[in-house]
């Protein structure tokens, strides 16, 4: 993506509306497909540890290679790519996907950065995950700052708020019910 030239100071209003909307095209790509990769992450990892699909993890010798190593290694790419490619929007579309996919990868396991050899079902990998998507919604989808008036201000206040009491209320209701002993069950039984 070339940079809009500005030719006259009356141009750059023009160009700096351009830029926004790029930017929050390419925060809803890696949105989308930090969305898209989490859950279907979650799902074959269930279905693993089921035992409802064969073992499809990597091991080098007897050591399992956890994902968020691949979303490591997918986000130093796009590191690189995006300070050494080409500046083509096309280019940096590729790049925004590739960003979601290697944040969900890494987030989704997120507990695992705290807590080496915990569960893969940790709550704060959970939480991890739901602060990134609001985070990348927010980019996506938020008037550019200098446009915020009081009606913005309050709507994120609530928002924060409301992100915070599900947060808490998430973690309480999983506490309090038999999901966690049952998924630690689960990955017990799962290939190791």
């Amino acid at each position: 993506m070339d940079a809009p030239q500005v030719d006259s100071v009356d141009d750059a209003p023009e160009v700096a509306a351009a830029l926004t909307r790029t930017r929050k095209r390419l925060a809803r790509l890696a949105l989308v497909a930090f969305v898209f990769v989490f859950v279907a992450a979650r799902v074959l990892v269930y279905l693993i540890m089921s035992r409802r699909i064969p073992d499809l993890y990597l091991y080098v010798g007897q050591t399992h290679v956890h994902h968020l190593n691949y979303g490591i290694f997918l986000l130093s790419g796009v590191g690189a790519a995006l300070l050494f490619g080409p500046r083509l929007e096309r280019f940096h579309q590729f790049c925004a996907i590739a960003y979601g996919f290697g944040l969900a990868l890494t987030f989704d396991e997120f507990g695992m950065w705290l807590h080496l050899g915990g569960s893969y079902w940790q709550t704060p990998s959970l939480d991890a995950v739901v602060i990134v998507a609001a985070l990348l919604a927010l980019v996506a989808l938020a008037p550019p700052l200098r446009k915020f008036g009081m009606k913005e201000l309050a709507t994120a206040a609530l928002l924060l708020l409301a992100s915070g009491v599900f947060v808490v209320t998430a973690i309480d209701l999983i506490q309090r019910s038999q999901l966690p002993s049952r998924l630690q069950q689960l990955e017990q039984r799962a290939p190791q």
